[in-house]
């Protein structure tokens, strides 16, 4: 069989040889068509070909031809960058006509607002920005004063976000985002980007003054040539340039501002921010002005257009880095209207005023709040760069305060403890590594931060296990030893309490994350509750017990010991932070009774699943947790010998949902100056309220009633749900 093949192939070549197509001096083209049939002809189900210089491996790293997706060269126009500068494609000056060289100019200004935004959504910089011409040549821009200044600090301008997404390493999230594929990021004088920028700001702004002028300053006119020919559009045509001009120039000073070290110019990037944010709105409004004077030339679906006149740009070409650089996608991509690339922008803009307006708390606990609260706001990769960058100096926070100064805070130890020679142990050093690598995970996006947090929790077990073992070592059964002998028995019993706390605020926040990207189903809430309720416990009694140790501290110091027994119960009282968590811990507990009750008294349908059980999927959810036995000696048989039992019967009787409501109300005193945590249990409150309520609805007809039909919302808080009664 292999021999006919053999000769079937001899004949076609001989095909081959007639049908080929002349093509320069020293080669030619040939149709393979046939000679590939009869190869696979000769081949049979699971057969691969095999030779000295072709192999799987080959095959699969071949390229795909004549698909547009995935063929860079079927699509391109220009095979060049010079082959497109010679076909007109980027001319220079753009127009003869002044007033449509403006017009013009205008447009790739917002056309490369558009590729920039796109960009930073994760697209490639080759397919983005640099699908710019006039950006991959440079020095031809240069008798064109305008066109060239904003090249040079576009350029500036994505050379410093990808020194900043690079040295905060979150770019590992977008692996497009910092390739720079060869392009020309550094050109000659980009350095002086802004004295250019500023001398055609104030050149466009004394022509606008200019055109503004009454009939009595008429000679000031004549003096100064127009920006274009046409008076009547002067203008508007000023101040469609001023702003566009402006707002390039504060955003650069923003991204330089917020790296200067230990937040020193974040005040003056606030006030760049606030420029920055008046100038889009000048952008936008000049949409009008410029759609009215493009005369019917733009494009009829403005909403769509990458520019404000809805015209084409001139100077584009998508496909061209394809070709000339391999690294570079082939699939076209869609840019980001004009009108979403400016909402960007100002999303982007209030995102790094937060930033800027943030206190630079030095205790974790405020850090950790901080980022928690702005990660709500889902910022983007850039803003995100800019939080770690802040956050993380010099492996220091903020640049000026070591990680173990941070760790004896956090462990509520004496502020003389952060010098002690005990930060040179090779495990507390690890253990600052640790709260390092946290605050990068944290700064990330929410799938990331979530598979990187459950991954995390095993390291902190097992740093606290080696701490364990290391003091042991070192000073034997510390029970015995009072913290006032040994100032490093103090501070190990001090960290080890810190390292379980902040080990199950980890957790808790990787059971929530999960609500956050939808990876929980109705049918799954009552165990992911349960789960969160037990973790809760845990966190509620390392966080009392730190600050227990720390209060009996200060209180050995303040007073005598005869005098401290006398008004221990007197002045006994359980912290606010301590009851913040109990007032959540309630509310889950309540929820999964609930849901448990619901279950087992058949009130909602739970439908098997045909691929895994109950079981499977609760080791899917809580492998991580379980790998590090956070907490020790949960499993799903104690999941459901917790919850199987549960009836409504019962649940009358003590409603977990009032007490959380109790807790919320009392606590709020407590957090009247941090707005977070007063909203959070403005939010709790809410739902306790409604949850009670549906609760004993449930009580009193859910047995009688069977067309009650119960559902779940997020209406109140985004990961604790409102039970919602309904007559079917």
């Amino acid at each position: 069989m292999a021999d006919n093949g053999a000769q079937e192939a001899a004949v076609d070549i001989s095909v081959l040889a007639r049908a080929s197509i002349p093509f320069g001096d020293n080669s030619v083209w040939a149709d393979v068509s046939p000679l590939l049939e009869a190869a696979c002809k000769d081949l049979r189900d699971g057969d691969l070909i095999h030779g000295d210089n072709f192999n799987l491996f080959a095959a699969m790293s071949a390229l795909e031809i004549m698909d547009p997706k995935m063929d860079s060269g079927i699509v391109c126009k220009y095979y060049s960058v010079d082959e497109a500068i010679e076909n007109g494609a980027a001319p220079v000056p753009i127009s003869f006509d002044k007033t449509v060289d403006v017009q013009r100019a205008i447009d790739i200004m917002d056309h490369l607002l558009a590729c920039e935004a796109t960009w930073h959504k994760g697209h490639s910089l080759a397919q983005t920005v640099f699908s710019c011409i006039y950006l991959l040549r440079p020095d031809r821009t240069s008798s064109h004063a305008l066109l060239h200044s904003y090249c040079r600090v576009i350029r500036a301008t994505c050379k410093a976000v990808i020194s900043v997404v690079s040295d905060a390493r979150t770019h590992e999230e977008e692996d497009l985002f910092t390739m720079a594929y060869g392009l020309p990021l550094d050109g000659d004088g980009d350095e002086k980007c802004l004295s250019l920028l500023n001398a055609v700001e104030e050149t466009t702004s004394r022509q606008l003054r200019a055109c503004k002028a009454q009939s009595s300053r008429r000679r000031v006119l004549e003096d100064i040539e127009p920006l274009q020919t046409n008076l009547d559009l002067e203008e508007g045509y000023c101040k469609a340039l001023l702003c566009r001009l402006r707002f390039r120039k504060h955003f650069y000073h923003v991204l330089t501002s917020m790296r200067r070290p230990q937040g020193r110019g974040l005040e003056l990037a606030r006030k760049h921010i606030s420029s920055c944010i008046l100038e889009l709105e000048c952008i936008l409004k000049s949409s009008e002005f410029l759609r009215s004077s493009a005369c019917g030339s733009c494009e009829d679906i403005i909403d769509d257009s990458t520019t404000g006149s809805g015209c084409q740009p001139v100077g584009f070409d998508a496909s061209l880095n394809s070709r000339l650089s391999a690294p570079t996608p082939p699939r076209a991509i869609k840019i980001l209207s004009w009108k979403k690339a400016i909402e960007y922008f100002v999303k982007l803009l209030h995102d790094l005023d937060i930033l800027c307006s943030y206190s630079l708390d030095p205790l974790l606990e405020g850090v950790l709040q901080f980022v928690v609260q702005f990660q709500k706001s889902q910022p983007d990769l850039v803003a995100r760069s800019h939080l770690q960058l802040l956050l993380l100096q010099d492996g220091k926070l903020y640049g000026r305060d070591s990680i173990f100064a941070v760790i004896t805070r956090a462990a509520a130890l004496p502020e003389v403890t952060k010098n002690h020679d005990i930060q040179k142990n090779e495990y507390i050093v690890q253990l600052g590594q640790l709260v390092i690598n946290m605050l990068k995970i944290l700064c990330t996006n929410a799938a990331w931060q979530r598979r990187k947090l459950g991954k995390m929790l095993q390291d902190w077990r097992v740093i606290y296990v080696q701490l364990e073992l290391v003091f042991r070592k070192d000073f034997g059964e510390v029970s015995s030893i009072p913290d006032d002998e040994n100032i490093c028995v103090k501070i190990f019993r001090h960290i080890l309490l810190w390292v379980e706390e902040q080990t199950y605020w980890i957790a808790s926040r990787f059971l929530i994350l999960g609500f956050e990207l939808e990876l929980y189903s109705p049918s799954e809430y009552c165990m992911v509750y349960w789960y969160i309720y037990v973790v809760l416990i845990k966190l509620a009694e390392k966080t009392h017990l730190k600050m227990a140790t720390r209060n009996d501290t200060s209180k050995r110091k303040a007073k005598k010991k005869r005098d401290s027994l006398k008004d221990m119960g007197r002045e006994y009282r359980i912290p606010p932070a301590v009851l913040f968590v109990q007032c959540q811990m309630f509310l889950v507990e309540g929820l999964t009774m609930m849901l448990a009750a619901l279950a087992n008294e058949h009130m909602i349908l739970q439908s098997p699943s045909p691929f895994n059980t109950e079981q499977e999927r609760f080791i899917q959810h809580f492998e991580l947790l379980q790998k590090a036995c956070v907490p020790d000696h949960i499993s799903y048989p104690s999941f459901k010998e917790s919850t199987a039992y549960a009836r409504f019967s019962t649940l009358v009787m003590y409603n977990y949902f009032k007490d959380a409501q109790r807790i919320a109300k009392e606590v709020k005193s407590s957090f009247a100056n941090d707005p977070e945590k007063l909203a959070e249990l403005r939010k709790i409150e809410q739902v306790a309220e409604h949850n009670s309520i549906a609760l004993n609805v449930m009580c009193r007809v859910g047995a009688l009633d069977r067309t009650l039909k119960v559902s779940f919302e997020f209406g109140h808080h985004p990961y604790f749900a409102t039970a919602v009664v309904k007559r079917s």
